[in-house]
């Protein structure tokens, strides 16, 4: 049960959270029926908020057209302190940030500390960035000119930002767009609003003018969003969803050429290679599968094991998962919280029942704990055969199904038999294995004996049906700048 005096300071930080969308510079109210946010923990109501209507979206986009040449126009320096401002106000009030994702999205309040801190990362990261934008000067081959070399604001953006992290994929869009001088709409999902909600009115004591920084909250995503996209005045879409909704969204970008930015699904292999340090690579199994309850995109999705290891791996790791406290994350002794929602944890037990069915062995976990509460048992599964669901699809949740391999070659093969690239996972003490791994592995991203590799300093993003673009690091900013070449003659 949940402390009283936890209960108190929920009810008085959600009492505080705007319920409003936000539209150039102004707290206003939707005109569609109000969204209700739950807390997937105990099924309770957190917050009644407003819901955008499509006029509202166009409203939304209006108020960051308005705005985007006098912010273009702004002092990147300014911008930069802005931001700044915003990452010192983040710490300051990063125990109100922890306890709301906690009681949105689920997770335990020590990993929703961790997204506070790796969210704010990137106000940081990107309010040095703003005044490090660059260009070129320079005669041209012929000496019949300058070449001229510039990099402005690509204008208007809309930034579709998912519920499983909804601080971090917030910063990790709003922080290079206004570093880069864009002004932006942004539509949180509808499970976990709440987040951003908290942060643009962060923003605003930040300083961000009126119009810079719009939030619609709204229950008609593909309704609100059409017309958004098709509209000639954007100019960028950033989406990070599935990848079901990102080709749709492509397409529809498609007809105005927007830029576009999409971090989309995963199949995250997971190689144990017979050489391993296995108590690290357990380790680094328990960040990359279990860590937000598995739902994540990075999240490691097959497990690749070598034959020799196999049955003492899973013995280590099924150890290690029974260890973990579950219940709901607003308790500071949980490790291990609920999924988003009941869909999330039928679509997992599905993931599960399917494995089964084809062969698999369940060492641990298999089932929905008594209680209210989306929850699920962390699961890990052996002897996982080729043709079940958890090999093609991603699972999003709390299962790890170990299938073997004998050579390298095979893991190698196993690894890129996937239509996804977004990240990979390899535990080897073999030097000369880790770079062919680099070399051989089809993925965006790879965690050498590692199972955490996001960071705010490095580009994030895939190949293949991962997505397109980079999201933080130096290619982060990039992704908001468009250049242009100017030639002056010499003559």
């Amino acid at each position: 049960m949940t402390p009283p005096c936890t209960t108190e300071r929920s009810a008085a930080l959600l009492a505080r959270v705007p319920d409003q969308l936000y539209i150039n510079g102004q707290w206003v109210d939707g005109t569609g029926e109000p969204i209700v946010v739950t807390d997937p923990a105990n099924g309770r109501v957190l917050k009644k908020i407003q819901n955008a209507s499509v006029a509202d979206g166009a409203r939304a986009l209006d108020a960051a057209v308005a705005a985007a040449e006098s912010w273009a126009a702004t002092p990147a320096r300014t911008r930069a302190e802005i931001l700044r401002r915003a990452f010192d106000l983040l710490q300051e009030r990063r125990d109100d940030f922890a306890t709301l994702m906690t009681l949105e999205m689920g997770k335990p309040i020590a990993e929703a500390n961790g997204e506070v801190s790796y969210g704010g990362e990137f106000l940081r990261w990107f309010s040095e960035e703003a005044v490090r934008i660059n260009g070129r000067y320079g005669a041209n081959p012929e000496g019949t000119g300058t070449m001229v070399v510039t990099r402005r604001a690509v204008g208007p953006c809309y930034l579709i930002t998912p519920w499983n992290f909804p601080l971090a994929m917030a910063t990790r869009k709003i922080a290079p767009a206004l570093a880069a001088g864009c002004t932006v709409v942004v539509k949180p999902a509808e499970l976990t609003p709440l987040t951003t909600l908290l942060f643009v009115q962060l923003l605003e004591d930040a300083g961000v003018p009126a119009g810079v920084v719009n939030v619609i909250t709204t229950t008609q995503s593909q309704a609100v969003s059409a017309p958004i996209i098709a509209d000639p005045r954007l100019r960028k879409l950033s989406f990070t969803g599935s990848t079901v909704v990102g080709r749709a969204l492509i397409a529809q970008a498609a007809q105005n050429v927007l830029r576009t930015s999409m971090e989309l699904g995963g199949n995250a292999p997971f190689i144990v290679f017979a050489d391993a340090d296995l108590e690290k690579a357990v380790t680094g199994a328990m960040l990359a599968k279990f860590r937000n309850t598995g739902q994540a995109c990075t999240a490691a999705n097959r497990f690749i094991v070598h034959s020799s290891v196999a049955e003492e791996f899973g013995r280590r790791l099924t150890e290690r998962v029974n260890a973990l406290e579950v219940g709901p994350g607003i308790d500071p002794r949980v490790n291990f919280g609920p999924l988003v929602s009941d869909t999330a944890v039928d679509n997992v037990d599905a993931f599960v029942q399917d494995a089964l069915a084809r062969g698999a062995t369940l060492l641990t976990g298999g089932f929905r704990p008594d209680g209210p509460g989306s929850f699920y048992a962390p699961t890990v599964l052996t002897g996982v055969s080729a043709d079940s669901r958890m090999v093609r699809e991603e699972i999003f949740g709390p299962v790890a199904g170990i299938r073997t391999f004998e050579t390298e070659e095979e893991a190698i093969e196993l690894a890129n038999d996937t239509e996804y690239g977004l990240i990979s996972y390899v535990f080897t003490t073999d030097m000369d294995r880790r770079h062919r791994m680099i070399d051989s592995i089809d993925t965006g991203m790879m965690g050498l004996n590692t199972g955490l590799v996001s960071n705010a300093a490095a580009p994030f993003g895939g190949v293949k049906q991962s997505g397109l673009g980079r999201e933080g690091g130096l290619e982060g900013i990039s992704e908001y700048l468009s250049t242009k070449y100017t030639l002056i003659s010499s003559s």
